[in-house]
């Protein structure tokens, strides 16, 4: 990642401000350390153009706005929204969204199935299936999105979406996580991503990052059948950033690469790791 685009790890610049973790993408979310589960609304600027992805749920409205203002960006430039799913942590504001930004042209890309449950939040915009769009969205001046289809990771509807400019993957649920103690940025150190996964670091004493992936994979993934899809998917895929709605950003090939290898290494995901959990005996796995 260029340095550029690096930040200080500094509360109020996040609590703030926009922060541009690629050229022309913004993180304009809220922050909460000890939020158990944390979301991340992206906005791409480009040129007299602007697309949301993931926007964010009801409560956090205010400071998602007020962080695409602080970029300078009027609001009715935005042209489209993108859900990757449809739960509310990431359309809950729609109906706040759509009467600021105010736009004719604004159109939601997103799944079919997805658009089902989107219809509740807002009936207003009209709604297209990104298969149904070549794929892709492409910006004015040339910059394209791509959007690629991860079934059942976590929703029938889920997909992802890549920035060909910065080779960003806005992943959606995948590369999510669990737990307190949150950052913009997880950079993992060399033992990290040559560990093979344990509670608690031994270098440092802490409690390792990666658990929290897998952990939030292993609840929110529907199978081990349906993620090993979607990391095959990944792989078609070179992303230098990859910015999760959930979770932290990750900066480099070798954190990416390295998250994937431990994914890969889940053999209980979703209602597999139910029914291992019912199969040992926890009555509360059902």
């Amino acid at each position: 990642m260029c340095e550029v685009y690096r930040v200080k790890r500094n509360y109020l610049d996040l609590e703030k401000n926009p922060i541009e973790i690629a050229k022309g993408i913004y993180w304009v979310g809220y922050t909460n350390d000890n939020a158990g589960l944390h979301c991340n609304p992206y906005l791409i600027i480009e040129g007299n153009e602007a697309v949301l992805i993931d926007g964010g749920n009801r409560d956090d409205f205010s400071t998602v706005m007020l962080k695409i203002l602080r970029t300078g960006l009027d609001p009715c430039r935005i042209s489209r929204l993108i859900y990757q799913h449809y739960d509310p942590d990431l359309c809950g504001n729609l109906p706040q969204l759509e009467a600021i930004i105010n736009n004719d042209d604004l159109q939601i890309i997103s799944h079919s199935e997805n658009n089902i449950f989107i219809h509740y939040y807002s009936k207003k915009t009209p709604k297209r299936d990104f298969r149904f769009i070549g794929h892709e969205f492409v910006f004015k001046t040339g910059r394209k999105l791509k959007f690629f289809a991860t079934p059942f990771c976590h929703a029938p509807g889920s997909f992802i979406t890549y920035d060909e400019k910065t080779k960003t993957l806005f992943s959606s649920d995948i590369f999510g996580s669990y737990g307190g103690g949150w950052e913009l940025y997880l950079d993992l150190h060399q033992q990290c991503i040559n560990c093979e996964g344990k509670p608690v670091c031994e270098s440092d004493g802490k409690k390792c990052p990666l658990e929290g992936i897998k952990l939030f994979h292993r609840q929110i993934m529907s199978s081990t059948k349906a993620l090993a899809h979607t990391l095959d998917v990944l792989d078609s895929i070179e992303a230098e950033i990859v910015a999760p709605q959930h979770g932290s950003i990750l900066s480099s090939r070798a954190d990416i690469n390295a998250v994937k290898r431990h994914l890969r290494s889940l053999d209980h995901v979703g209602i597999d790791f139910v029914l291992k959990a019912k199969d040992n005996g926890n009555i509360l796995s059902l």
